[in-house]
């Protein structure tokens, strides 16, 4: 026993020497692909939900560096003002403003919304980064399952109140963010909302499998208007976004090394924003700034329409087509 004690502590070492002495190449590698794009925004505007922390932040400061005006739609002010702030003390020209938006309550999302349209007269990228991950069972003000409720129907209110004004911009991009974890979900239009059982793992996964029926569906739906839509795998960034899960942020903290930066994890969202090469594509996915794989069920367009239908309704909205 003594002996495999010895050979079991020995393997660690050995392992952990090597994480030591690989840790740049291996750091180099989780990175991912870099936007290597060098379009500038000058007057343009960039609405960024998420802004304050993690991608959003990093997206953020790297639109104001090629000069757009960024809004920071957040729901704690006072952090996405610290955000703004530290924004400006990197880029001090950096044109950024936050706005207080909730996307786990429908009249926030609808305040927020008039205000902007009252005040903004263009909207050149809306961003949908925002998001909760793997919460213990909550449900919006609307009485929505918070991830679902956050994620997607959230996003897809803001998106259907700000449509006419993207159009109107045109040509307009819209970037939703979803993640890998699409490939694990499944809409369960039987129990959308999980009233009936509640797994949280699994509604994360349904809630990121919604963010690309929606983007697909939204960019048929817009063909012809110069406003394209693209959904985004951001990687395994190193972010408080697995704060609800015990055992993600243990792994997260053990595979440290594996994990993004926010800044290597904002590219492929920058790169949906920018990239000359994208002006026209639309309905597709993204991941390392590249095209990615799309499961079976994110691409099946009656899904698409089914839950587009369903959202619609528990909003009480009518796009118009």
């Amino acid at each position: 026993v003594m002996m495999v004690l010895v050979l079991i502590v020995a393997g660690l070492g050995v392992v952990a020497l090597l994480m030591v002495l690989f840790a740049p190449h291996i750091r180099k590698y989780s990175a991912g692909g870099a936007c290597m794009s060098m379009t500038r925004l000058d007057g343009k505007t960039v609405l960024i939900t998420g802004a304050n922390t993690g991608i959003g932040k990093e997206t953020a400061l790297d639109l104001a560096i090629r000069g757009a005006r960024v809004i920071m739609a957040c729901r704690d002010v006072e952090k996405g003002e610290a955000a703004a702030a530290s924004i400006r003390r990197i880029y001090s020209k950096a044109n950024v403003e936050v706005r207080e938006l909730d996307l786990a309550d429908t009249s926030s999302i609808r305040a927020f919304a008039q205000r902007f349209l009252r005040e903004v007269n263009h909207l050149h990228i809306l961003i949908n980064n925002a998001g909760v991950m793997m919460c213990p069972y909550m449900k919006t003000k609307d009485g929505f399952e918070m991830q679902l409720g956050v994620n997607h129907l959230g996003h897809f209110l803001l998106t259907y109140l700000l449509i006419g004004l993207l159009k109107r911009s045109a040509p307009a991009r819209i970037v939703v963010v979803s993640s890998l974890a699409h490939n694990f979900g499944w809409i369960r239009f039987h129990d959308l909302l999980s009233q009936g059982s509640y797994n949280s793992g699994l509604a994360y996964c349904q809630s990121k499998l919604a963010n690309v029926l929606f983007a697909r569906e939204l960019a048929r739906r817009l063909k012809g208007s110069s406003v394209t839509v693209n959904s985004v795998h951001p990687g395994s960034v190193c972010s408080d976004l697995v704060r609800h899960s015990t055992i993600m942020s243990l792994l997260f903290s053990l595979f440290s090394l594996f994990l993004k930066s926010p800044r290597d994890g904002a590219q492929t969202s920058i790169y949906c924003a920018v990239a000359e090469e994208l002006h026209s594509l639309t309905g597709k996915h993204f991941s390392d700034c590249a095209p990615a794989f799309v499961a079976p069920q994110g691409r099946k367009e009656e899904t698409a329409k089914k839950l587009w239908d369903a959202s619609s309704e528990l909003l009480g909205i009518v796009w118009d087509d």
